[in-house]
């Protein structure tokens, strides 16, 4: 039997759909519907309560304090990232011996697991051991040696650092996948008209990779906002709470404080903020350039 050209789409469409509802939908209703009780650990049964946890979250300091946290930390990360991921997608797309090797080689720091690179950060940045100390102190920028997680703004620099080195390789792919669709013919073109490399970056690479930046903004803020392993193997959101960031938050006060409940209050907040900016970031990319 032939199906109507209007029904066939959804015929093919339908298991996705059908799949991330199992896997997606389903445990953040479960989610919502925990957060409603008053769930204190993993097995155990609790009273409905209604929003008395939601009023209590909303009212606690220290979920305020992470919330504003994981805003400076999606920020930081995002600019670092960028930074590094646009400097190493231009020189990527130049041409010069073994750039291919260059290409694939660039990934490693992403594809490496996440406990081997914490595991080497914290012997690099270590007082006792490491080599970024000693390189600093026969460097002369610094006459002591420094404890790169042993103050909270000192901490917290130094995790934006290493999830920014973490993740800048899976951006700077991307970036690369959009200047190799930038026509060489515009380069030579304003090369021809005495375009310097500063004109043909601002004139040409930036309007023209502006689609996929923004589709990385919306990627790199989810990703950058949900990250709670670096940290938590790091820090464990110390010094004085210095990281701990919504994640670590949910973390402590489900496994921790042995509050189940309003651990998933937490969660469902944080998922609403982070569907609502994903919403609006996707219906504002969708619009024309000029409506922008």
């Amino acid at each position: 039997m032939k199906l109507p050209r209007h029904i066939l789409p959804f015929a093919f469409i339908g298991p996705a759909i059908v799949f991330l509802a199992a896997m997606l939908l389903w445990p953040l209703a479960q989610a919502v519907l925990l957060s409603l009780q008053s769930v204190r650990s993993v097995g155990t049964t609790g009273e409905w309560v209604g929003l008395a946890n939601y009023i209590d979250v909303l009212t606690d300091t220290d979920f305020w304090d992470s919330a504003w946290l994981s805003l400076i930390w999606v920020v930081a990360n995002a600019v670092l990232q960028t930074l590094l991921a646009l400097v190493a997608a231009l020189a990527l797309n130049q041409s010069f011996p073994g750039v291919r090797i260059a290409r694939t080689w660039i990934v490693l720091a992403w594809i490496v697991p996440t406990v081997v690179v914490v595991m080497i950060w914290r012997w690099l940045f270590s007082t006792s051991g490491g080599i970024v100390n000693p390189l600093l102190l026969q460097s002369g920028l610094t006459d002591r040696a420094i404890g790169f997680f042993a103050t909270p703004n000192m901490a917290f620099a130094t995790l934006v650092f290493i999830n920014s080195w973490r993740w800048f390789p899976f951006i700077t792919l991307m970036m690369l996948a959009g200047l190799t669709r930038i026509p060489r013919d515009l380069y030579e073109a304003a090369s021809i008209d005495g375009a310097g490399p500063w004109k043909r970056f601002t004139r040409i690479t930036w309007p023209l990779l502006a689609p996929t930046l923004g589709v990385l903004l919306v990627i790199g803020t989810l990703l950058s906002f949900n990250v709670f392993d670096i940290i938590w193997l790091l820090t464990a959101g110390g010094p004085a709470d210095a990281t701990r960031t919504l994640p670590v938050l949910i973390y402590e006060t489900a496994f921790k404080s042995y509050r189940m409940s309003e651990a998933a209050a937490v969660a469902v907040l944080a998922t609403v903020f982070l569907m609502g900016f994903a919403l609006l970031a996707t219906r504002w990319l969708a619009r024309p350039p000029e409506a922008r």
